[in-house]
């Protein structure tokens, strides 16, 4: 198994403890300082496994890149900082931050705090993957509902003829059956 690849994004000029401490635990590092960089840039580059800040506090340039990151790529970010407000915490979530950790850049427990963090995020992900797979389904199956109306009303099928005959126009174009849905309400559309 190759070792994980895991970009640190490090604010501190001389702390090389969470650089030292990834190397350490078989993890495969890129270590950069946060200074004018353009993480979106980096993490499409480098398309590392997981994304970890060292910081004291996390500003709205670095909330925005790390809310651009979760749209644009799927990697988990795991965040060390030292501001425990409240407000702080909220935004970080919001932005999509995997784990945020005050306080608490510990060597020993770093392996742990990662390997937690990018389990999450999978099953984060494996919900969302359903979410969206469910909001298709249900959206097709709106098609198709309305596709058979249009059916039912232009040539006076019933229910279950529109939906056979939808469904032969689909088997017979070699579409799905939510591609022949959308294509029967287009030409229905067109000869209002």
């Amino acid at each position: 198994m190759n070792p994980l690849k895991v970009l640190v994004v490090d604010e501190f000029d001389s702390d090389l403890a969470l650089e030292q401490s990834l190397k350490q635990h078989g993890y495969q590092v890129a270590t950069l300082k946060l200074r004018a960089l353009n993480l979106l840039d980096v993490v499409k580059t480098l398309q590392p496994d997981a994304v970890v800040l060292n910081l004291y506090t996390p500003d709205d340039k670095v909330l925005n890149m790390m809310l651009e990151i979760n749209q644009q790529h799927s990697v988990p970010v795991i965040m060390f900082a030292e501001d425990q407000q409240t407000e702080t915490i909220n935004k970080v979530i919001k932005a999509g931050v995997s784990a945020y950790i005050v306080d608490g850049l510990e060597p020993k427990r770093i392996k742990t705090i990662i390997d937690v963090a990018i389990a999450r995020f999978r099953e984060q992900q494996a919900l969302k993957n359903e979410l969206k797979k469910t909001k298709d389904q249900l959206e097709e199956r709106k098609l198709i509902d309305r596709a058979k109306a249009i059916l039912i009303k232009s040539q006076g099928y019933s229910e279950d003829q529109a939906y056979h005959a939808l469904r032969k126009l689909a088997m017979d174009r070699k579409v799905s059956l939510g591609e022949m849905a959308k294509n029967v309400i287009s030409m229905a559309e067109l000869f209002k």
